[in-house]
């Protein structure tokens, strides 16, 4: 299953399964095609950085952020070799965006440096839709006295402003902390064992709209587990949820 998140919102705005001995790289340009995202930033992993899908994207009036890794060998190594080189010169290099979050005796800090792929001069732009920058995302992490450094790379059409694209790149792993996860742990679908005709994207579909509801719901400040199951005892709570609909 192919889900597209609303940040924002947080709810799920579609789904396509995807077909048998195929993937996501063909669920997505279809569930784009059923989605208004008009002036929206699409986010996908790196399964979905291809060309096609780029310009599926800009063809719907969108930006796009990309993750960069190895299904795409030659420009991530140009990707790389452009940031390699900025780190190695004696010249200023540009300014970075930092966001530093901490908790539990644990210090997150990401810096992002973004560039514009004519200006640096990336050999390989044929076939990706209006790509106009490049970034890369530092992941620093310091938990009981361990420093880890991790480096992320990113396409985007949008303009090459560092801050922009950090916020971009970190609001997408939302889909896996506030949907993926939550649908695991409140709903056990990783342990569903529903496989029979269509009963699978059925039950994918009505989790995911009762997850919407339950989060929308606010007159009860506990987690999205508990409010399912007060949900099931407490009618006049269930009707509260379905008010939301």
């Amino acid at each position: 299953m192919v889900s597209a998140w609303a940040r924002e919102n947080e709810i799920t705005l579609g789904q396509v399964k995807t077909e048998e001995k195929s993937n996501e790289i063909t669920a997505i340009p279809e569930l784009l095609e059923v989605l208004d995202v008009t002036g929206c930033i699409v986010t996908i992993d790196a399964m979905g950085c291809q060309k096609a899908i780029t310009e599926a994207i800009t063809d719907e009036g969108a930006d796009y952020v990309l993750a960069l890794k190895d299904n795409q060998g030659e420009l991530r190594a140009d990707t790389e070799s452009i940031f390699d080189r900025i780190r190695k010169s004696d010249r200023e290099p540009p300014e970075a965006c930092k966001s530093v979050t901490g908790g539990h005796d644990r210090i997150e800090t990401r810096r992002c440096w973004a560039v514009d792929v004519e200006e640096k001069g990336l050999v390989d732009l044929e076939g990706w839709h209006e790509l106009s920058a490049v970034c890369m995302v530092e992941y620093e992490r310091v938990e009981d006295g361990e420093r880890a450094i991790e480096r992320r790379y990113y396409i985007s059409s949008l303009d090459p402003d560092a801050e922009a694209l950090l916020k971009a790149t970190r609001r997408h792993w939302h889909i896996e902390n506030r949907m993926h996860w939550v649908l695991d742990v409140a709903f056990r679908e990783d342990q569903s064992r529903i496989r029979a005709g269509h009963a699978a994207q059925n039950m994918a579909t009505a989790r995911r709209l009762a997850l919407s509801l339950l989060e929308q719901e606010d007159s009860l400040s506990v987690g999205v587990k508990n409010k399912r199951l007060r949900a099931g005892w407490d009618h006049d709570y269930l009707r509260t949820v379905l008010q939301e609909a």
